[in-house]
C-alpha cells in the first residue's frame, strides 16, 4: 500500500505529465507546420528527457503525426475531432450561423461570431462573402483582442481595470496600423461603449476593415458578430451603415439566445 506521502507525488507527476503535454499541443497550434523535438525543447522548455515519451504517447492516441523518419512532429486528426465536438456541443452557435447568413445577405460581406478566450478572440463560425478575395479568418484561429474590432466590441465590456490585467504590458503590432497605445484604446473603447460597436482599419489585416458589436446573452458579453470588409470597397459612411446593421442583429441575436435559455 502506498502512504499518503507517496500518493500525492505521484498525483504531482501526473499532473506535471499533463501540463507538458497540453503546453506541446499549444506549441503545435501556434505553430506553422512541422516541429521537431529540438524546436518543442526551445519554444516550451520541456526537458529533452521527457519528450520523447510525450510525443511518442501524442502519436498513439491521434493528437500528433509524424514523418517517415520520425524526426518532426505536427497536430494530428484528434485535435480536430475535438475542436469540431466543442462547436457541435455549442448550443449558441446554430443561432449565430443562422444569423451570419443573414447578415451576409444583406451586407454582401464577409460575416464571422467570435468568442473571447482570455485576450484573444477565436473565430467559431465564418460566413465567406462570395467575392471575398480576403481570407479574414478560419474557424479556430485566434487572435488579439485589441487588434480587432470583435476584439474591442468584447473589451468595451469590461471595466477599465479589467483590461489593463487582461491585456499584456506590450501590445505587439500585427501591421503598420494595430493600435498599441493603451491610452488611444481606453479612448476607443470609451467611444464603443458610446455607439455600441467597435471598428478597426487594416489594425489586424492589411487591406480589411472590420466593424463589430457584441451579442447581450451574458453579463458581460462573451461573444460578438462582425464584418469584414475590404477597404476599397466602403468608406467610413459604408462602414457605419454595416455596424448599424450588425447591432441590430446582435441585439435580436441576444434576444432569440435568452428565450432559449442559453446563457
Amino acid at each position: 500500500m502506498r502512504t499518503g506521502t507517496e500518493e500525492t507525488a505521484t498525483e504531482r507527476v501526473g499532473v506535471k505529465s499533463a501540463r507538458r503535454a497540453i503546453e506541446l499541443l499549444e506549441a503545435f497550434a501556434a505553430a506553422d507546420g512541422w516541429m521537431s523535438p529540438g524546436d518543442l525543447h526551445e519554444s516550451t522548455g520541456t526537458p529533452r528527457s521527457s519528450l520523447h515519451g510525450l510525443l511518442h504517447t501524442l502519436v498513439e492516441a491521434g493528437w500528433l503525426q509524424t514523418n517517415p523518419t520520425l524526426t518532426r512532429y505536427r497536430l494530428g486528426v484528434r485535435a480536430l475531432i475535438c475542436g469540431t465536438a466543442y462547436l457541435d456541443r455549442d448550443p449558441a452557435v446554430p443561432y449565430a450561423t443562422r444569423t451570419l447568413e443573414e447578415v451576409r445577405a444583406q451586407t454582401g460581406f464577409t460575416a464571422h461570431f467570435a468568442r473571447r478566450h482570455g485576450s484573444e478572440i477565436v473565430y467559431l463560425e465564418t460566413r465567406e462573402s462570395q467575392h471575398s478575395t480576403h481570407l479574414v479568418s478560419r474557424v479556430g484561429r485566434t487572435l488579439p483582442t485589441y487588434a480587432t474590432s470583435l476584439g474591442k466590441a468584447l473589451l468595451a465590456e469590461l471595466t477599465s481595470e479589467e483590461v489593463a490585467a487582461l491585456l499584456p504590458d506590450t501590445l505587439p503590432a500585427l501591421t503598420p496600423r494595430t493600435l498599441v497605445s493603451r491610452e488611444r484604446l481606453e479612448q476607443e473603447l470609451a467611444r464603443v461603449r458610446e455607439t455600441g460597436w467597435a471598428a478597426e482599419v487594416e489594425e489586424g489585416t492589411i487591406g480589411v476593415r472590420c466593424v463589430a458589436a457584441a451579442i447581450p446573452y451574458r453579463i458581460p458579453a462573451t461573444d460578438a458578430l462582425s464584418c469584414s470588409i475590404p477597404v476599397d470597397q466602403a468608406d467610413d459612411d459604408d462602414a457605419k451603415r454595416v455596424a448599424q446593421l450588425l447591432v441590430a442583429a446582435a441585439t435580436e441575436l441576444g434576444r432569440k439566445l435568452r428565450a432559449a435559455g442559453i446563457r
